[in-house]
């Protein structure tokens, strides 16, 4: 089976520059801080994901791929955080994030401005290292 979610060559700017002006503003800030916090440039993955490094995953039923070690995407609804749940301090840092709700592997929030920056950036480095050595 072909992956579906793979990185692009299209650039980051220009799929920000594509949305509405509150979510470009949004994934702009997201870029900055990801950025900041992995020490990586942003890759587009598929049509609206935007990934951070990547990492080899392999499941027990031995489907296998790879993944950005962090990533967003800017949706219409709510802005998709990927990959924020599976460090040990996770859940502690979510308890502190502000109003969101989780998915499988998924942390989905209505507005970026609605919950705590540094708790943000907490998990993303959490999940960066997690990633980084496991």
């Amino acid at each position: 089976m072909a992956r579906k979610t793979m990185p692009t060559d299209v650039p980051v700017a220009d799929y920000l520059a594509g949305l509405d002006a509150r979510r470009a503003s949004e994934g702009e800030r997201l870029v900055a801080l990801f950025r900041e916090v992995t020490g990586e440039e942003p890759v587009m993955w598929g049509p609206s994901i935007i990934g951070f490094g990547e990492y080899e995953y392999t499941y027990a039923s031995g489907h296998s791929g790879t993944w950005p070690k962090a990533g967003f995407s800017p949706r219409k609804a709510e802005i998709s955080l990927y990959g924020l749940q599976a460090a040990p301090e996770a859940a502690e840092l979510l308890a502190r994030l502000g109003p969101h709700r989780r998915g499988v592997d998924c942390v989905y929030v209505r507005r970026l401005d609605a919950i705590d920056a540094e708790v943000l950036r907490a998990l993303v480095a959490a999940s960066w290292n997690y990633y980084s050595t496991h």
